[in-house]
């Protein structure tokens, strides 16, 4: 079977975390020192319980809430402005993904929570792992090579048992086209399938033949 990437293969398993008690200081000396967007709070346990983001420091910073007003109320809002520790300051309830989620689940579940980090949690609740915009985005930007490697070598060949030669392979810009001959005519629709489920693909161009 094809191989699909999950969130497993493209989180970050070495996370910065920070705890409740964590100072605002401290926060914002790890955010800045590890140069990444956010952080997640976790408890005793090593479980996600908020996550707090660079803005949630510059709001901090500047005195001010939330402009867009996505904080809830107005004295939540100035209570985080205020904010001295990660627990005052982080956004909570925590949404958090599993390893096992496919790439396109986490993406939609990134869009429909208007986050752009999701710790990843196991069967415990505790946290494993956390992936971004940018991990996910990176499964879609492949080579061109990489992605006819895994035409080549894992759909015409491991899986259909092609041998090599008989389909000719173009890869361009994540466009794929497909010249050649199949045993059976049944086949050319699940090439097609198989080569659209491939991560990177943007479109595929079949030119194929069943062999006469």
């Amino acid at each position: 079977m094809l191989h699909r990437r999950t969130v497993g293969d493209v989180m970050t398993k070495e996370v910065v975390t920070l705890r409740p008690h964590t100072p605002f200081r401290e926060v914002a000396a790890l955010l800045d020192a590890n140069d990444i967007a956010a952080a997640p709070v976790v408890d005793d346990d090593g479980a996600p319980v908020g996550m707090v983001s660079a803005s949630d420091v510059l709001r901090h910073e500047t005195g001010m809430p939330d402009p867009q007003g996505q904080e809830g109320n107005d004295e939540h809002a100035w209570g985080k402005a205020r904010a001295r520790t990660a627990g005052l300051l982080m956004s909570s309830p925590v949404f958090t993904a599993r390893a096992d989620w496919t790439v396109p689940r986490a993406a939609r579940e990134l869009r429909r929570r208007h986050v752009k980090q999701l710790p990843v949690v196991g069967d415990n609740g505790l946290l494993t792992g956390i992936v971004s915009r940018s991990d996910l985005l990176d499964t879609f930007i492949r080579s061109d090579a990489e992605i006819r490697g895994e035409v080549e070598q894992d759909i015409l060949g491991r899986i259909l048992g092609l041998c090599e030669g008989t389909v000719a392979i173009e890869v361009r810009d994540g466009d794929v086209t497909l010249r050649g001959h199949v045993p059976e005519p049944r086949l050319i629709p699940v090439v097609v399938g198989l080569c659209q489920g491939v991560d990177g693909v943007v479109a595929v161009e079949a030119h194929l033949a069943a062999a006469g």
